[in-house]
């Protein structure tokens, strides 16, 4: 039996470009992942990591941590991440035998995978999962010295398939604005990160935001099957991929959700078209080709999940059927809200609260605060905080767990927390008080933004965390009064 098929030359080049693009998506997330664990799952942080594991057995939770946790070691663990990504990306296991190359590319699967199984909320994302699982499969690719396995290739686009045709359906079956059109009427808004440009889109003519959600729709439900056809239509496909994705990344903050959709979609170009000059390849190993094989076989097996989801009426969003993180469905935004708010930190180091009472605010790094903060460009960079506050702002029971906690760091001057601010305004000493009020926000029209130079207009609507002093156990002590 000839196993001529099982290899495909022409996506040589392909490889090489995703291989490059995922070890930078995770060296990023490792180095996310660095920065801010201190705060948030640290010994001393919002949700520690150590009472999760204490809680939670290794069948549930598949992680290092379970065996050993301290700050140091988490540290150690993401900063070889980062390390062995940065090599990656580097091109150091373009060389190595087939068997040395899956080992290095497994490191930072498994590293991650330690990350996210034991990163509670912070780590809830979907696009967690998707890096997971496309980290997964590029241990099976194989280095320069043979052609890319085909089974590898076809379950990459599998999994672009899902990505894609998953946000498109859960977007048809759900809020009723994306079936006549009007969604990006509000989600420019009222998305959880605004970027740059994004008032500038909010801007936009009504039809022209009609021909966003249409080229949506098209880019999601019809073009995810063009993938798997011949070239060059495969290529094209991937082509209006990466163009509706590299839309996304200019209207708004969205993690590496689009920068990793946009990886994914390079293993469908037809690597004549990426001018990189490569060796004839050598055979693949017989190991390696009943190692991919048995890989495949169960990836096949693992996707009658997410099929069934997709198909069935209840479909879930961003959804993992397995503490690996493999075959997951995706999606996103299947309901848009029409308005925003936002919760806004704030303290006073007054002795006692009067009706004059100084409140400073604290800036958080990417959220909307200062109306005259121009919303900054954070993408591919993820600010886990942030975007929980996002989803404090929509109901409070999604912050009952640690906007208390946070409250009482930020009254103790915990210095891993104010890390995740852009502004602390009170850098020498802690305030006497803090509160979170809720304000409504929305974006100024282009007549205010020329009179005022402001980005938003927004006004006070309610009270999250009631004002709070710090009790002599170090919790956050409501006074009763807002």
């Amino acid at each position: 039996m000839s196993w001529d098929w099982f290899t495909d030359p022409d996506y040589w080049s392909s490889r090489l470009v995703f291989q490059r693009m995922l070890a930078a998506i995770y060296l990023l997330a490792f180095v996310a992942a660095a920065n801010q664990f201190r705060a948030l799952l640290g010994e001393r942080g919002l949700l520690p990591i150590s009472r999760f594991v204490r809680r939670v057995p290794f069948r549930e939770s598949p992680s290092l941590f379970h065996w050993h946790y301290s700050d140091r070691f988490f540290a150690a663990v993401a900063w070889t991440g980062a390390a062995t990504s940065a090599a990656l990306l580097l091109g150091a296991a373009d060389p190595l035998p087939v068997w040395a190359n899956l080992l290095v590319w497994a490191v930072p699967w498994v590293l991650y995978l330690s990350i996210v199984n034991v990163g509670q909320l912070w780590y809830s994302f979907g696009w967690e999962s998707l890096l997971l699982e496309t980290g997964f499969l590029a241990i099976f690719l194989g280095p320069a010295s043979v052609a890319p396995p085909v089974p590898v290739l076809l379950l990459l686009l599998w999994l672009l398939f899902r990505v894609e045709f998953g946000a498109g359906l859960i977007k048809m079956r759900g809020d009723p604005c994306w079936r006549d059109l009007t969604c990006l009427r509000y989600h420019h808004e009222t998305q959880p990160m605004p970027g740059p440009l994004s008032w500038y889109f909010h801007h936009l003519p009504g039809p022209l935001h009609k021909v966003e959600v249409l080229a949506n729709h098209a880019a999601q439900l019809v073009v995810p099957f063009a993938l798997f056809a011949p070239q060059p239509v495969a290529t094209v496909a991937a082509g209006i991929v990466v163009v509706t994705q590299g839309w996304l990344v200019l209207s708004g903050n969205f993690a590496w959700l689009n920068v990793i959709t946009i990886t994914l979609a390079v293993a469908a170009v037809d690597g004549s078209l990426l001018p990189v000059p490569h060796p004839e390849p050598a055979p693949a190993p017989a190991w390696y080709v009943g190692l991919v094989l048995a890989m495949a076989a169960a990836m096949v097996v693992l996707s009658y999940w997410p099929v069934r989801n997709l198909l069935g009426r209840s479909q879930l969003m961003n959804y993992s059927f397995n503490r690996l993180h493999l075959a997951n469905t995706y999606g996103a935004f299947g309901s848009v809200t029409r308005e925003r708010h936002e919760v806004i930190l704030e303290g006073t180091a007054d002795e006692e609260i009067t009706p004059d009472t100084e409140w400073r605010e604290y800036e958080l790094k990417g959220k909307p605060g200062d109306p005259y903060r121009r919303p900054p460009q954070i993408a591919p960079y993820h600010l886990r905080l942030d975007w929980q506050l996002w989803f404090a702002a929509l109901s409070s029971r999604y912050a009952a767990g640690w906007l208390p906690a946070l409250v009482g760091k930020l009254l103790a001057g915990d210095r891993a927390v104010r890390t995740l601010f852009r502004h602390d305004p009170f850098p020498d000493s802690p305030p006497a008080f803090v509160r979170a009020r809720l304000f409504h926000y929305r974006y100024t029209t282009p007549r205010e933004r020329g009179e005022t130079g402001a980005w938003w207009v927004r006004e006070p609507v309610g009270t999250v965390v009631r004002t709070c002093r710090l009790a002599p156990d170090g919790s956050p002590e409501p006074l009763g009064v807002d």
